[in-house]
């Protein structure tokens, strides 16, 4: 069985926008970094390091793309809230507003 970069990558991304493992796999995440024995032991000079700061900056790429997300689909809530007009009587969350417009020209 033979496992690529981009097959872990896709199953790390997967598993951490998953709520049910999220927190385990940050935990895991941060266990691992403080491993003393990994893929690349961290008593080698600069191979050591490489796998960690490859992971560190995976998780928190991953992290700040959901962060992102998370604070766009509130804002758009909030601006949605404040875009629908809410009327006596109206039930309906997103009402037509008609505007009679005319176009003004300055000569």
């Amino acid at each position: 069985m033979s496992y690529s970069i981009q097959s872990m990558y896709n199953w790390y991304r997967n598993t951490l926008r998953n709520p049910k493992y999220r927190w385990w796999i940050i935990l895991g995440t941060i266990a691992y970094l403080f491993m003393p024995f990994d893929i690349a032991p961290d008593f080698l000079p600069i191979i050591g390091q490489v796998d960690d700061v490859a992971l560190v900056t995976l998780l928190v790429a991953e992290l700040s793309q959901m962060m992102v997300g998370y604070f766009k689909t509130r804002q758009g809530e909030t601006v949605e809230e404040a875009a629908s007009p809410v009327t006596e009587g109206s039930s309906e969350k997103n009402a037509t507003v008609d505007v009679q417009a005319t176009s003004v020209n300055q000569s």
